[in-house]
């Protein structure tokens, strides 16, 4: 794999979002937001990141005060809707949750009325004309940017590399809000897998939840719902797991030796899991040429070595 960075696409013609990071990629998954920014930067799509913009309380506001939580995320709708952007998230807990109250409030003129009353001293209003849309959907839908037009630019194919996509809950679920005519949904990650040059795998558990919403309610069984995802994959062949949700990869990659421990306690496993798991925009940037370096693996829990080592003998192929 070449060390130096690879050069950016010049005249393409670029489209600009409106960038709502989250939380979780500024703290415990920083290498999700550096490698967003990468990829997007290279393909020339241009981020104008919302950083004022709140958390969205996905789990956490909501439970305690669900008008606050829902006034706080039409405020970042507003932000992207006075930009006149689409807003665009890397976190598909964000995107559900975003998604959400975004159909609420263009279907329902009195919710949105009485939203913009609580919005009135913040400056901002929202009329409801924002769409949101997560970055793997970016990158597949062809309106927006599109596999044929990534395919062109994929400098180190990912040949070899059997690829488990983890899609979690919120990338596709609830199917009358994501609009699941859309041909690409339900198979978003599969397709991105194959159009990297990766061979996707099959296993059951990739469109279940990781167990992350249980954790501090019931640690255990969260962690068990982690790692048997995670070991059906390998059962399987993968060499690495990908996923949409930064909260997702905390419970598969940073809880991956707790689930370990659970399914031992449970004698379904014996040994480690020891299965990498890299977030979307870090698979794509392998793909267009930058090392594991470059997009801080090397943070990751789970060692990503196998994936390196992989796709390096590869190269030297």
């Amino acid at each position: 794999m070449a060390s130096h960075e690879p050069e950016a696409i010049k005249g393409m013609p670029g489209k600009r979002y409106a960038f709502y990071p989250g939380c979780v990629s500024k703290g415990a998954c920083k290498e999700l937001k550096k490698s967003t920014e990468t990829v997007c930067k290279h393909l020339g799509i241009e981020l104008d990141e919302l950083k004022e913009a709140a958390c969205c309380g996905a789990g956490i506001s909501d439970d305690v005060n669900e008008e606050m939580t829902d006034a706080l995320n039409a405020r970042t709708l507003a932000m992207a809707e006075s930009r006149g952007l689409t807003l665009l998230t890397q976190c598909s807990t964000c995107q559900g949750v975003l998604n959400k109250i975004n159909k609420e409030l263009q279907r329902d003129k009195k919710k949105r009325d009485a939203i913009n009353e609580i919005l009135e001293d913040t400056g901002y209003q929202y009329d409801g004309t924002v769409e949101v849309k997560h970055l793997l959907w970016v990158l597949i839908d062809e309106a927006e940017y599109g596999l044929s037009r990534l395919k062109d630019h994929v400098k180190n194919p990912l040949t070899g590399l059997r690829v488990a996509p983890f899609y979690g809950c919120y990338i596709l679920r609830p199917s009358d809000d994501l609009g699941f005519d859309h041909p690409h949904r339900p198979t978003s990650l599969d397709e991105l897998i194959s159009a990297l040059g990766g061979e996707p795998v099959d296993y059951n558990g990739k469109s279940k939840c990781c167990g992350f919403p249980i954790q501090f309610m019931n640690p255990k069984n969260s962690f068990a719902m982690a790692g048997t995802h995670l070991t059906s994959a390998k059962k399987q062949g993968a060499d690495t797991m990908v996923t949409p949700c930064p909260l997702c990869h905390l419970n598969l990659d940073e809880r991956q030796s707790d689930a370990a421990n659970v399914l031992q306690e449970r004698g379904k496993l014996s040994g480690s899991i020891d299965l990498p798991v890299l977030h979307v925009p870090q698979l794509v940037a392998l793909a267009l040429g930058y090392t594991p370096k470059q997009l801080d693996m090397q943070t990751h829990i789970v060692s990503t070595k196998h994936v390196e080592n992989k796709l390096s003998g590869v190269a030297a192929g």
